[in-house]
């Protein structure tokens, strides 16, 4: 799943990035407004994770003009040193989806995390299930007919991102944009290799690939 981190403080942004992504978030770290501005016009992010004190801009502000683009916004996590009650209520009713002040456990921050992204998909419970299929995203497991299934990340990330929205056809270049970094240079067939390798170890009926479209995630699990 893609995280946008807007962040200023160089330590907090570094520590941050590399802590998502060992816990399998793809994040795109930005310091300022206008750069956050750019990057949420030109991808689209499962969340954010924003801090109010930026250089060019209030992170208020910001928030404010999120609802002004031509994508649906992403859930916002405000990451805050403000830490009074006023604070926390401009911050929510500016439109934020939760508020978390510094410092804080990043336990914690993961936690608020999973739980923004089931609220926006519209899950109560943290593992989604399909028939015999469960994809479990805080633990990172697969497991089909009570049997664990061995994903590499790309493939559990793949896998997780296509359940998000069964049925909903996705591109290989969404695809692609949702797994990989702007400093990743995979090979140009990257997303087909996990896609043909996770058909393989799930069986091709949970993932239809609709030629010259795209593939599609099937909650039976059988074939069209």
């Amino acid at each position: 799943m893609k995280l946008l981190l807007v962040e200023d403080d160089e330590s907090i942004g570094e520590g941050l990035r590399l802590g998502l992504q060992g816990a399998g978030w793809r994040v795109l770290w930005v310091t300022h407004a206008s750069a956050a501005q750019a990057a949420l016009a030109a991808h689209e992010f499962d969340g954010v994770l924003l801090d109010l004190g930026l250089p060019d801009r209030d992170g208020l502000e910001l928030l404010a003009a999120l609802d002004n683009g031509s994508r649906p916004r992403p859930p916002v996590l405000i990451l805050s040193a403000r830490a009074h009650t006023r604070d926390k209520v401009a911050g929510l009713n500016g439109g934020a989806d939760d508020y978390l002040t510094k410092p804080f456990d990043f336990d914690e921050l993961l936690a608020r995390l999973h739980a923004l992204q089931r609220r926006a998909a519209g899950r109560p419970q943290p593992v989604l299930r399909f028939g015999a299929l469960a994809i479990d995203p805080l633990r990172r497991e697969v497991r089909l007919g009570g049997h664990a299934i061995d994903l590499t990340p790309r493939e559990f990330d793949l896998l997780h991102v296509l359940a998000q929205r069964p049925g909903v056809v996705r591109s290989l270049d969404w695809l692609h944009d949702r797994l990989y970094d702007d400093h990743d240079v995979p090979a140009s067939n990257a997303v087909q290799v996990h896609l043909h390798h996770l058909r393989r170890k799930l069986g091709a009926a949970w993932i239809e690939n609709i030629r010259g479209v795209g593939y599609r995630f099937r909650p039976d699990g059988t074939a069209p």
